[in-house]
């Protein structure tokens, strides 16, 4: 991942677009339903952006990002960081130009989902319950609902149609027509303004693999035209949401076949959403940064060093890709991915941190991930307020340095050790480059250190 800095810089010009009107409406979704997916910062940048479109017009005056950071009294890191999330969730749209007079950027803001939209999205809706809890979620569904209108049964429609109060008189003269008829044409270089449907978030279907999933389907209960467009689309959501794999969907899907042998997408994720809460005690998924967020990376310059390029790494690693790497390429087990998961959320760690602490973990247990331990280090990482890569190492070199000294204190020759534990290459600061030491001096620690040895043995 690139740093901001390779992205965007302060003198920057960019300018707003608006993709239609937004209307004040917009303002009470986005303050109820997305700011507390995204954040504060992220809200306060779009409705900045949003203020600088004229008013009932779709285009603002070119700016700088200085005259940004100033409005907002944002680092440069944190707008981009927030910019960023607005392009995920789907509320920003980013274009850049790079000619003579420099780079610019056009931000074409666009519009929230309608209530409707939001609360049967199957993905959003799920993130902002997990969010908010039970109590405030239904709060604000009566906030953007209300009562149906009365049964039809009870009125009786007298509405006119159209041909029933106009009608339509022939010109005496065609050529006046002929007058007009440009005027009637859309002209070049312009567009109406108007309001453009929203577009709900949607994971891309190379995320999952569609072909292993027919692979374990039996046609003859599941038909290939059954899985439509459309249901692609959910299964594809789904996965994402629930880190469902294929074999695991074939089971949901087979549950979800109706009589017409078609796939019922609400009990397709009906039945996902209830696995999940089974087997994560009842717990819905949160949203949370796949790799560490730019705000909490320190190594900002090109990495040199082994311990800057490690750093690197972590922060720009998935905790999975990482969990994996560890593990020789073999899968975490559901249990490893709930724990993996917990951490994250219910301590609150970012991504890179995490990485660490696997790490850490795996290395001192004897590649093991035991629930039990990971949660003790994770525990006491969020009470010191662990943020940064470079923090967790700094933390896990510490404690491992003060773990030796009481070792080393009550360590009698007698005793012989009953293992040795493996380690990180970065916890050892002795093996850190250090100054040229004398050949009689290395002869001497060899020659100490061979006589502890034949007292062990």
């Amino acid at each position: 991942m690139a740093q901001h800095w390779q992205e965007i810089l302060p003198i920057d010009r960019y300018i707003v677009a608006a993709d239609g009107l937004l209307h004040d409406y917009d303002r009470k979704v986005l303050t109820f339903l997305y700011q507390p997916l995204i954040g504060s910062t992220c809200f306060s940048l779009y409705m900045t952006l949003w203020a600088e479109v004229e008013e009932n017009r779709l285009w603002s005056e070119s700016s700088t990002h200085h005259l940004l950071m100033n409005l907002l009294e944002l680092n440069l890191k944190d707008i981009y960081q927030a910019r960023l999330k607005l392009e995920g969730i789907g509320l920003l749209k980013t274009l850049v130009k790079t000619d003579e007079e420099g780079r610019s950027f056009l931000y074409e803001l666009r519009p929230p989902l309608s209530p409707e939209q939001f609360f049967l999205d199957g993905m959003l809706n799920i993130y902002l319950y997990r969010k908010i809890g039970k109590s405030h979620f239904s709060r604000l569904k009566r906030f953007f609902s209300d009562q149906q209108k009365p049964v039809e049964g009870e009125f009786i429609e007298v509405t006119k149609a159209f041909q029933d109060v106009f009608a339509s008189a022939s010109p005496s003269n065609m050529q006046y027509i002929q007058g007009i008829s440009k005027e009637l044409q859309e002209e070049e270089n312009q567009q109406f303004i108007g309001r453009t449907d929203p577009k709900p978030i949607q994971i891309g279907l190379d995320t999952f693999d569609f072909e292993l999933l027919a692979a374990g389907l039996n046609e003859s209960l599941v038909p290939k035209k059954a899985l439509t467009a459309k249901v692609k689309n959910v299964i594809s959501n789904l996965a994402f949401l629930y880190q469902i794999d294929p074999i695991e969907m074939k089971n949901f899907i087979l549950g979800a076949i109706n009589e017409h042998e078609e796939i019922d997408i609400e009990d397709l994720r009906k039945g996902a959403r209830d696995w999940y809460q089974f087997v994560n005690y009842d717990q819905l998924p949160s949203l949370i940064n796949r790799t560490q967020p730019i705000v909490h990376q320190t190594q900002i310059t090109e990495p040199k060093t082994p311990e800057e390029k490690l750093i690197r790494s972590y922060e720009t690693t998935p905790p999975l890709i990482v969990f994996k790497e560890l593990s020789g390429g073999v899968e975490p087990s559901n249990a490893n991915l709930k724990t993996l998961e917990e951490i994250m959320i219910k301590y609150k760690l970012p991504p890179g941190v995490v990485n660490v602490l696997i790490e850490v973990a795996m290395r001192k247990t004897d590649m093991k991930f035991t629930k039990g331990f990971v949660e003790s280090i994770a525990s006491h990482w969020a009470r010191k307020q662990v943020k940064t890569v470079k923090e967790a190492m700094e933390l896990a070199k510490n404690e491992e340095h003060k773990a030796k000294e009481v070792k080393k204190a009550g360590k009698s020759f007698a005793k012989k050790p009953i293992r040795t534990e493996m380690l990180p290459d970065w916890f050892d600061k002795e093996k850190q480059p250090k100054k040229e030491k004398s050949p009689d001096l290395e002869a001497k620690k060899r020659e100490i250190d061979e006589m502890l040895k034949a007292l062990d043995d």
